[in-house]
This record gives C-alpha cells, structure tokens and sequence, in this order.
C-alpha cells in the first residue's frame, strides 16, 4: 500500500522556498506560504505584511485540516484512521512551527494564534490505524496468495511502528515475510559428454547471490531442506562442450645480418696504401653475413561451451524464458628455436629462442577454463530475466 499523504507538509516547507509567502499563498499552498512567513518574521517581528499572510495562511490550512478530519471520522471506514492521524499531525506540526515566532503584535494589537492540544486526539487516531493495519494483516494472512502475504507484512510493520505492544506481533512479520517470500533454486544441469569436476560445478555456481537478491526473491544454489519449496527455478543447461585437439603449426625465418669482419687498407693505382689529409692511412670496413634459421612453434587449442538458461515458474508450472548461452577459452604457447648463427638475431628474437613447449592442457582443463566467462554468462542472463521472477 502507498503512503503519499504523509509527505505533504515535508514537501510544502521544501518547496517554500520557491516564490515569496505572498505568492504561495495565492496559488493555495498554505504551507508553503507559512513557511516562508516564519523565516521571514524571525528575521523582523514587526513585518505586518508578513504578519497577515501568516494569519490567513495559518487560518485556511487549519480549517482546511478540520474538515478534512471531519469527513474522514464521518465517513467511518477503519482504513481513514492512518490519515486520521496524519492530517492530526500536520495541525500540530503547524502549530509548533508557528509557535517559534509568536507572540505577534500588528498595529499595536496582539495576534491571537490559540494554541490547542492535538495529542490526545492524536494518540487515539494513531492506536485505530494501528488497530486496523493489526486486524488487516490478519485477514490477508488467511488468503494463501504471495501478495497477501507482502501486504500483510507492511501492515504488520505499520502497526508496530505506530504502537508497538501487539502480543506476537514480531513473530507475524516474521511469519509474513517467510510466506511472501519467492525463492529461485540455481543449478547446473550438464548433458554434455564431457563430465565436469565437482569443483567446476561449484565454482560456476559461485554467484554474488546478495547482488541478485532483492526485498521479496532470494536465489539459492544448494538447497536449504527437504522441505523448502521453490517457487522458481533457474537451470543452466549444458548441451554441448567442444574442444578442439592438440594442434602445433611450425614457422621458419631464416634471419640475415650483415656485421663488421675488420678492414681492408684503400690501395692507390699503383698499389700503394692511400693516405688521408692528415697523413693517416685509408682503411675501408669489411663485412661478412650472418645467417640463422628460427623455428617458432605454436601450440593451440580451444574450448567451447553451449547451452542454455531457465527460467521456470514452480506452480503452475511454466517456462518463462529460456536464452542460449556460451562461453570459450583458448590455449596458445609460441616457443623457439634457432639453427645458426644466433648473432644474426637481435634482442626479441634471442629471448624467444629460450622459450620451449610446453605440455598440452587436458581436455577438462580446457573446460575448467572457460568457468569465468560461463559464469559471467550466467549471471548476466539472471539479472537480464529478474523481471520475470517477483
């Protein structure tokens, strides 16, 4: 059940900051229109004009509250006693606002803001509500349906808080809120020719349940009891798990480099070593070819998982939505080796020839891989279908 009417006065002081008093006082915002009255009079008492808004703000709102009080308690319907008291205590809320700036003088005269004594009144408005949201809960306890139950639970809630002394009443929001309660049972159901570890199971299942679960659904992955009935179901559904075999593709390079292999002296026509401008001989860089072959190996595989996700109502029982989901992982090892002159190799090609193959991971390592990304998966197509499970 939504309560609006108790934030009135709340967003009538809010939105008295908006406009000035006489301003909200003719568009009718009476309390809006005090509010901005007050601040303005705490500021300056003598402000007249400030003084008779406030007078007849105070003075419509008041009349408007008393027969609203009026018809409510004419009308005689149990549920009018939660506004009963609301509307009780909006006057005394007024009052005790306007009570921060009185006395009042206008022209020489008093201003008379009597000053009247809602309590009692209020304490018999607020044990009827909770009289009524008592003996309300009660009825929809009896009704057997889910919403009943959350109904139930928040009239239960509003009866404590308004008066406390219920006999048992902890033990019927207790009651309420386990009988309007759904709960989804998760699980993995693996059809696949490829039996899983009981560690992959229980990793997949290993979901942020506090994130999924919400006032009314709570999800479960192992099972409380024999006796806790679901009221959805969530199953993950492996139909397929694809791993490709061990498969090692060969590459050769064949490097070449060109380096310094010391020098030859520049000769003239006639033989004779040449010189240079400072009498130096002329001496001319020789170079020989390095060459290395570099074999890279690459070792691959992968894996690939299909399936599908669940959604089934318990009672009736009923498919509500169903979405393929999927997940891989890969396995990639480049090593190398050079035949050669490795000084034909620069710096990155001579760190990989001191890599070396290694072992191919197993066909349910393959599997264990791919847990992250399924779980993912599966958690994205839970909260992607929440809307069909209240």
């Amino acid at each position: 059940m939504k309560r609006i009417f108790p934030l009135v006065f709340i967003l009538a002081i809010i939105f008295s900051g908006c406009g000035s008093s006489k301003k909200q006082l003719q568009k009718g915002n009476y309390d809006a229109a005090i509010a901005k009255a007050v601040k303005q009079l705490r500021k300056d008492r003598t402000d007249v004009k400030q003084i008779e808004i406030l007078e007849q703000s105070y003075k419509v709102a008041n009349d408007q509250d008393k027969e609203r009080i009026r018809f409510l308690k004419m009308e005689g319907r149990p549920n009018n006693w939660d506004q009963i008291y609301i509307v009780y205590k909006s006057l005394n809320d007024r009052q005790s606002l306007v009570k921060t700036v009185t006395p009042l003088n206008k022209n020489g005269e008093s201003v008379d803001f009597p000053f009247v004594d809602y309590m009692a009144d209020m304490v018999v408005a607020k044990r009827k509500a909770a009289d009524f949201y008592y003996a309300h809960g009660n009825e929809l306890m009896k009704s057997g349906l889910k919403d009943s139950y959350r109904q139930a639970y928040d009239e239960y809630v509003r009866a404590k808080q308004y008066i406390g002394d219920y006999e048992g009443i902890d033990n019927k929001i207790l009651d309420a809120k386990n009988l309007g309660m759904s709960r989804v049972f998760v699980s993995i159901q693996n059809t696949s020719m490829i039996k899983f570890p009981k560690e992959f199971e229980q990793d997949l299942l290993a979901l942020d349940l506090p994130a999924l679960n919400s006032e009314w659904v709570e999800y479960y992955t192992q099972n409380l009891n024999d006796n806790t009935k679901y009221d959805y179901f969530v199953d993950v559904k492996v139909k397929n798990v694809a791993v490709s075999p061990d498969q090692t593709m060969q590459k050769d390079t064949v490097i070449k480099r060109d380096v310094e292999d010391g020098f030859t002296y520049a000769l003239d026509k006639k033989g004779n070593v040449m010189r240079d401008t400072l009498g130096n001989d002329i001496k001319i860089k020789k170079y020989k070819t390095l060459q290395c072959a570099l074999v890279e190996s690459v070792q691959v595989k992968a894996c690939r998982i299909d399936g599908d996700i669940q959604v089934i109502q318990a009672n009736p029982d009923k498919m509500l939505k169903k979405d393929p989901i999927f997940a891989e992982s890969a396995f990639k090892n480049v090593s190398s080796r050079a035949l050669g002159d490795t000084q034909a190799l620069n710096a990155d090609q001579l760190a990989r020839t001191k890599t070396s193959p290694v072992p191919f991971p197993t066909d349910i390592e393959m599997v264990v891989r791919c847990s992250e990304t399924l779980k993912t998966a599966i958690r994205s197509a839970i909260q992607n279908n929440k809307r069909y499970i209240y």
